[in-house]
């Protein structure tokens, strides 16, 4: 008998809210390679002893944000161990801190669901909601899933102003759901690039400004090919945006 949880993405226009979709989205099993990976992940000796969340992991913020940040997918050790997007992981550490500094959030640092950590207008989410081998996703996974980023965004309609895009995987994935929502995206698409600024419109009147930045993750912070001081300048050009 097939799985009702692998059809969740197809209830996913039907919430009501985004607690709702948030609580349908950690339900969701719809993607076998994604189900199997997350649910076997090794435990590091670092968290020995901790339970893995091992379930998609929901997006995080007030149902009222006027900014969106986009990543790629959970973390196997972060968002999948904590359960709570970039929580636990030195990607979250570099974003939860920018975060801070610009005063969105509450406290510089995220260990678990639990830490106290509160957002204040905005919202964290990821085009992909389970943790992918390699931390890539394949095409399929990532549509698989996109009909959740397409609800969260049309209930977020009423405040949303931008979109802060971390990647090119993450960039892509939001304007294939633009498209997919009845947005005016340009043609040809807009390429991502770090600094990329892209204001869309919908015919019912919205607009919604996408800027790009470079993903927190270690191999772009490390390097400083990402630097904080490159990040507060997304953020601070995010805040002029959104008033």
């Amino acid at each position: 008998m097939a799985d009702p949880l692998e059809h969740a993405p197809e209830r996913a226009g039907g919430v009501r809210t985004l607690a709702e979709l948030d609580e349908l989205v950690v339900t969701c099993r719809a993607c076998p390679r994604l189900v199997a990976w997350r649910e076997s992940v090794p435990v590091r000796a670092a968290y020995a002893g901790q339970t893995y969340w091992r379930r998609p992991v929901p997006a995080f913020g007030p149902p009222d944000a006027r900014l969106l940040v986009v990543g790629l997918a959970p973390a196997a050790h972060g968002g999948n161990r904590t359960g709570r997007m970039f929580t636990g992981d030195r990607s979250g550490d570099v974003l939860f801190a920018a975060l801070h500094r610009a005063g969105l959030a509450s406290q510089p640092h995220a260990v678990s669901r639990d830490d106290g950590l509160r957002l204040s207008g905005v919202r964290v989410t990821a085009p992909v909601h389970c943790a992918p081998p390699a931390n890539k996703p394949t095409p399929l996974e990532r549509d698989t899933c996109s009909a959740y980023l397409a609800r969260e965004l049309e209930l977020l309609a009423p405040t949303l102003r931008v979109a802060v895009v971390l990647g090119g995987f993450g960039w892509q994935a939001l304007l294939g759901v633009l498209v997919g929502a009845g947005w005016l995206v340009p043609r040809p698409r807009p390429r991502f690039g770090h600094g990329a600024e892209v204001r869309i419109t919908h015919p019912v009147g919205r607009a919604l400004t996408l800027l790009g930045c470079f993903h927190v993750s270690q191999q772009n912070t490390f390097t400083g090919r990402l630097t904080p001081a490159m990040l507060d300048r997304v953020f601070t050009r995010a805040g002029e945006l959104t008033g």
